[in-house]
């Protein structure tokens, strides 16, 4: 059994380093849009180190993470007075993943869709300082202002290269998250109205020992902020709108966007385990939570199952790595929910190579034979200017390496041996079948399994068609910009299997550390704020 994560204030170095994740994006990103459009080379190389500090600053906060629990008081107000910022095993975990997917999505832009659009990289930035944000926020209404920014960039970059295609797609992904946005204000200001806080260590707190004299409204508010996290980690029957949005958005946006879903499922864990784990509605929140993680695995096989070309298909796959983690937290096994989060690394990466290599292998196939609607305009090429060629030596014998790619992504997807999807889902079944087997145990172990041969199956259908059927289409041309961002996620998700045994262990620990949520009270309030 693995303890409880010291909690110590830190050093001051490591303190600051904290905020950098948020600070360093939106600076960078306010300078390029400062900047000439025309400077593409310049923003590209800004871009490029900035994602490239991330990854470093995220990687030492795992590190630290590993012992302590660092807390930024900006301002030097004490909690729950002033902001906080809190980086655990948990949003350092989430960060590492955002900055890993983002720096590859950017390489990828490289080449072609970095041109196709104007402020592609201060949007970018934008919404990777969203994400970073709304991983280390410790109160309620930061996240909702980091949910607001990052929601603001993903919308240009899901039009960006135009297209109706594109607009259509766009508009409808807009609405659906204006509608949560609205249910995520109104959810949060019932909270405050009913607590007087929003810092989440507080309400913890609080909770503990409810005195609420308006039990019956706090509830309510909590519901509807529990339906605005549902919508954006794109649970069924609230996530109908990703498969659509992410297979009409670019390469390089769509694989960034994957992570977005994540951020609605790190805050459902975060608040369910802290403020609800062992007290208030536990039972009914993980019954719903559990209901809603099985239909969206079976919503997104069906999906996969029924799709007709590579990139709805990796849609659908987001949301079955969406639906594992809800139905996992459901099931209120501390081991399934380490591995499942495992899986949720893992299967993040595969989708955003999988989403960079369909556009590959679907460039310059006919939008009918690909089985795509067709539209006037959505296959034309997307730039403006006759510099705006694509950037890159091309590389030989694409299709075997595409292949070889293609392979990877869609073992990680389906749980097969021995990549890291596989281990995820064993390291769920082990917890599942730890202890006395439940109905909710019994279910998420067919749910799983059906999901791996609903996966697999299409997969390879669609792997068939884009790589050995024969066409009158050029072969496809994989440029170095492409093949370094899809090598990195998938040697990434290679990686994972290698070192399974000590990723699995920060899982474990990260969940201990989730169940025990007043040591994250006593970090964040001080020694006398624990329960």
């Amino acid at each position: 059994m693995i303890g409880p994560v010291a909690i110590t204030e830190g050093s001051a170095w490591s303190d600051h380093l904290v905020v950098l994740p948020i600070v360093l994006p939106i600076a960078v990103a306010g300078a390029m849009f400062l900047m000439d459009e025309r400077r593409r080379e310049l923003k590209a190389v800004l871009s490029l180190v900035t994602m490239l500090v991330l990854l470093g600053i995220a990687v030492v906060l795992v590190g630290h993470a590993s012992e302590a629990a660092d807390v930024y008081r900006l301002g030097n107000w004490t909690a729950p007075y002033g902001i906080v910022l809190v980086a655990d095993r948990l949003s350092a975990m989430m960060l590492v993943l955002a900055a890993i997917l983002g720096l590859c999505a950017l390489v990828f832009s490289f080449a072609r869709w970095g041109r196709a659009g104007p402020r592609f990289h201060g949007l970018f930035l934008l919404l990777v300082m969203g994400v970073n944000g709304a991983f280390l926020t410790g109160d309620l209404f930061n996240l909702f202002v980091f949910f607001e920014v990052m929601l603001a960039a993903s919308y240009g970059l899901v039009l960006h290269g135009s297209g109706e295609v594109r607009i259509r797609a766009g508009l409808g992904y807009i609405a659906v998250n204006l509608v949560a946005s609205l249910f995520f204000l109104v959810g949060v200001s019932l909270i405050y109205g009913t607590t007087g806080t929003l810092n989440m260590a507080d309400l913890a707190r609080r909770l503990a020992a409810p005195s609420l004299s308006e039990l019956g409204l706090f509830e309510v508010g909590c519901a509807i902020l529990g339906i605005a996290f549902l919508i954006k980690c794109s649970a069924w029957p609230l996530g109908f709108w990703l498969p659509t949005t992410y297979a009409a958005a670019s390469a390089p946006a769509a694989a960034i966007l994957a992570i977005l879903s994540k951020v609605g499922v790190y805050v459902v864990v975060r608040l369910s385990l802290l403020l609800f784990g062992e007290g208030l509605s536990a039972g009914l929140s993980q019954t719903v939570l559990f209901a809603a993680g099985l239909a969206t695995i079976a919503f997104g096989t069906i999906g996969i199952l029924a799709a007709r070309d590579l990139t709805r298909a990796a849609g659908y796959a987001v949301m079955i790595s969406s639906g594992t983690v809800l139905a996992a937290l459901g099931t209120g096994s501390e081991r399934a929910l380490s591995g499942a989060l495992y899986y949720l690394v893992g299967s993040t990466l595969a989708s955003g190579a999988l989403f960079l290599l369909a556009e590959i292998l679907q460039r310059g196939r006919d939008p009918a034979e690909a089985g795509k609607p067709v539209f006037a305009d959505e296959y034309r090429d997307p730039f403006d200017d006759p510099e705006a060629t694509e950037v890159g030596r091309a590389i030989p014998s694409a299709v075997a390496i595409l292949g070889v790619g293609f392979l990877v992504a869609t073992l990680m997807l389906a749980g097969i041996p021995p990549l890291a999807g596989f281990v995820g889902k064993l390291a769920m079944f082990s917890g599942l079948t730890g202890g006395a087997m439940t109905a909710s145990a019994w279910g998420l172990i067919a749910a799983l399994t059906l999901s791996s041969f609903g996966t697999l199956m299409p997969l390879v259908r669609l792997g068939i068609f884009s790589l050995w059927v024969p066409s009158d289409d050029p072969a496809p041309v994989l440029r170095a910009p492409e093949l370094l961002a899809i090598a990195g996620l998938l040697l990434t998700c290679m990686a994972l299997a290698l070192w399974g045994g000590p990723v699995l262990a920060y899982a474990d620990a990260t969940v201990t550390w989730l169940a025990q949520p007043q040591d994250y009270v006593r970090a964040v309030l001080g020694e006398g704020g624990g329960r």
